[in-house]
């Protein structure tokens, strides 16, 4: 049999405080080829950040027509404004590339069924007792956002088994390694 090479989109998700945008920083730094995906939403820009680099940045007008149109891997609501994923920025990128979407478990599941060959990575914290002693060591947070926060991680530490994989994120090198191992096995299909 022979094997071909394929682009992968790795679609990482993980409970706020498991380290996922660290990881994904290490990542990048490790394979400055990976591309991250660019997310569209209908919130107003804030200082510094550019359209088409942090967001695309459309119309509420615009964000429905997407919808309407099957232009969006996935998306949702928040604080009244509409964050989703732009299927032809995937599709245009995997062209050249692999792609890497950081996303809530929920979207990364609606991901999943929008596009199948998608790579479902869950980071997982240690323990329970190690996630709420990195959130309580942020010092962002009160108690009570902390405390909703852990009831969140449960909830999506509880959809793992419909993750691809599931790295565990002991040390930021050792996890960001694990997930290049991943998409580097991914890329290999046999014919």
């Amino acid at each position: 049999m022979n094997k071909a090479v394929r682009n992968v989109l790795a679609v990482i998700s993980g409970p706020s405080g498991v380290g996922k945008g660290t990881v994904i920083k290490k990542m990048f730094s490790m394979r400055p080829d990976l591309v991250e995906s660019v997310s569209c939403t209908t919130r107003q820009p804030r200082a510094g950040e550019q359209d088409g680099k942090d967001y695309f940045f459309v119309t509420r007008q615009r964000f429905e027509e997407m919808i309407s149109r099957g232009e969006l891997l996935e998306y949702s609501a928040h604080f009244e404004n509409y964050y989703g994923t732009p299927r032809a920025f995937v599709e245009n990128t995997l062209k050249t590339g692999d792609i890497i979407l950081e996303i809530d478990v929920d979207g990364a599941l609606n991901v999943k069924k929008a596009y199948p060959s998608a790579v479902l990575i869950m980071i997982l914290p240690p323990s329970m007792e190690e996630l709420e002693r990195r959130l309580k060591e942020r010092g962002t947070e009160s108690d009570e956002k902390i405390a909703l926060r852990i009831s969140r991680a449960a909830y999506e530490l509880a959809q793992k088994d419909k993750y691809d994989y599931c790295v565990v994120n002991e040390s930021v090198d050792g996890a960001a390694e694990q997930i290049l191992e991943i998409i580097g096995k991914e890329k290999e299909v046999l014919q």
